[in-house]
């Protein structure tokens, strides 16, 4: 072979090996920019700068793991202590056209007392996985119990009370004197060595929101006798004012009325399934929603995949599109597909 032959041989190999490690580069970066959308879950956090994964808003613990709290609606607790600092609340039926119970979940803001704290149902386990929550109660039906013996999500047994992180409070009548706080709980979790930093993919904002109408509302939700609830829209503030047995929804530790930026209604069917004292609500897979904010109302569906996955339970307008939340403290009412839900202005 020529010299001529020679290079002309050794520069066609180095074109070659150029355009093989090129080929891998290109294939490395495309396939590092892939997202799988299928289940959009705590380990898929979303960017929010220094605003809270829930709420968007920006707030000091915005990066804090959320905590998700079982607290009792049963008349002779009224009023709870924090639960007008919860970021999320969502509220269910326990009992199938009576009971309704209440998971209060914590980021930006931390109370110094919580309560009354009550058992774990298992139908509230998958919203706090989806939330990425460390989740509290206090004991639990068989069914929940049996599903967090298995580890499937970091949380906090009062009856076992680890490292002294809940008390029973005097003068209040047990079972109802469960109680704990922000710093008790964030100390046992730290002493557990659970995550505390905030892997929760996140809900989308509104930008500039901004009320929709100058009428008052009212928003009822038919959960049964001293269970039921409605809200009070006031335009000037933009905000819903909780009411619950025909009394305001008030927080003991200050006194304030609950209230909410945006407050939605999620249909679901739940069923006796060992009567008289538990029952299942279809609160994974699909069904009818209606978002209430800035004085309007957004009809849609829910949407939460997997059998006790982390998927993000998520809304969706008509079309398809994720609803932007108005930032601020959201309420989540599960109610039956029959159940009523009455949407008036005056």
């Amino acid at each position: 072979m020529t010299k001529k032959s020679r290079i002309k041989l050794t520069l066609i190999i180095v074109f070659i090996i150029a355009i093989i490690v090129g080929g891998l580069f290109f294939w490395k970066s495309t396939k590092s920019v892939e997202i799988d959308n299928s289940n959009q879950g705590p380990q898929e956090k979303k960017e929010t700068g220094k605003t809270s994964s829930i709420t968007g808003i920006e707030c000091e613990n915005y990066n804090q793991r959320p905590i998700a709290i079982m607290l009792a609606e049963d008349p002779i607790t009224r009023p709870l202590s924090g639960v007008a600092s919860a970021d999320l609340v969502i509220e269910m039926p326990v009992i199938t056209g009576s009971i309704t119970r209440m998971m209060a979940v914590f980021q930006c803001e931390l109370p110094d007392e919580i309560g009354s704290i009550r058992s774990a149902r298992h139908d509230f386990i998958p919203l706090a996985l989806g939330l990425d929550a460390i989740y509290v109660h206090w004991g639990g039906s068989h069914l929940a119990l049996d599903k967090l013996s298995k580890g499937i999500i970091d949380n906090l047994d009062a009856l076992k009370d680890p490292y002294a992180a809940f008390f029973r409070k005097s003068g209040v009548e047990a079972p109802h004197n469960g109680f704990t706080s922000s710093e008790k709980l964030l100390n046992a979790a730290k002493k557990f060595k659970y995550r505390l930093e905030d892997n929760f993919f996140g809900y989308p904002h509104l930008k500039n929101p901004k009320a929709e109408t100058d009428l008052k509302g009212r928003l009822i939700i038919g959960y049964g006798g001293p269970y039921r609830v409605y809200y009070e829209y006031n335009p000037t503030e933009n905000i819903y004012k909780r009411w619950r047995a025909d009394q305001r929804e008030i927080d003991k530790n200050n006194g304030n009325q609950v209230e909410a930026s945006v407050v939605v209604i999620m249909r679901a069917e739940s069923r006796m399934i060992e009567p008289p004292n538990y029952n299942e609500v279809d609160i994974q897979g699909q069904g009818e929603a209606i978002v209430y904010q800035n004085g309007g109302e957004i009809k849609g569906y829910w949407k939460k995949t997997g059998n006790y996955s982390n998927s993000k339970l998520s809304f969706f307008n008509q079309s398809g599109e994720e609803i932007e939340f108005t930032p601020g403290k959201i309420w989540i009412g599960v109610v039956e597909p029959l159940q009523e839900v009455k949407w008036s202005v005056f």
